[in-house]
């Protein structure tokens, strides 16, 4: 099991903050370990909505299904699987003041069968990920 947490503030005001993140499918800008991320589910973003999602780990393509399980206002939760893993982000946001918000985002990666035996490597390859998320995923935030 990898897990990683940051928390970090962004220029931009909460409600766009949320609005955006909230659509798994701006994971392509955000996260350097996404290469692709469509929504399968008809309709507008909520509990319940998935989208296909195909990433780059260890140098190797992943596809998974993630789910938004949580969809509040200062908090948005999706989780992914496949055969091989089971995921999930974690984005909770606190306004700072009307130009500034707080983001904590937190990621669990684990793998299942014989893919356990890689959680020592994910670990490290996961808190380098980490510091580039929050990286890209601020850049992003503060140009729109």
């Amino acid at each position: 099991m990898a897990e990683v947490s940051r928390t970090f503030t962004v220029a931009a005001p909460l409600e766009k903050v949320v609005a955006y993140l909230r659509d798994f499918a701006n994971t392509t800008a955000w996260d350097p370990g996404t290469d692709t991320c469509e929504q399968t589910t008809p309709g507008p973003v909520a509990v319940g909505t998935q989208w296909h999602n195909v990433s780059s780990f260890f140098g190797r393509k992943t596809e998974l299904t993630y789910r938004m399980t949580r969809d509040d206002p200062d908090h948005v939760v999706f989780e992914g699987r496949n055969d091989t893993a089971a995921t999930s982000d974690d984005l909770a946001f606190e306004k700072v003041d009307d130009t500034s918000t707080s983001i904590t985002y937190r990621a669990h990666l684990e793998f299942t069968g014989l893919a356990r035996f890689a959680d020592p490597v994910a670990r490290l390859a996961f808190e380098v990920l980490a510091a580039k998320t929050v990286k890209q995923m601020t850049g992003v935030l503060e140009a729109r």
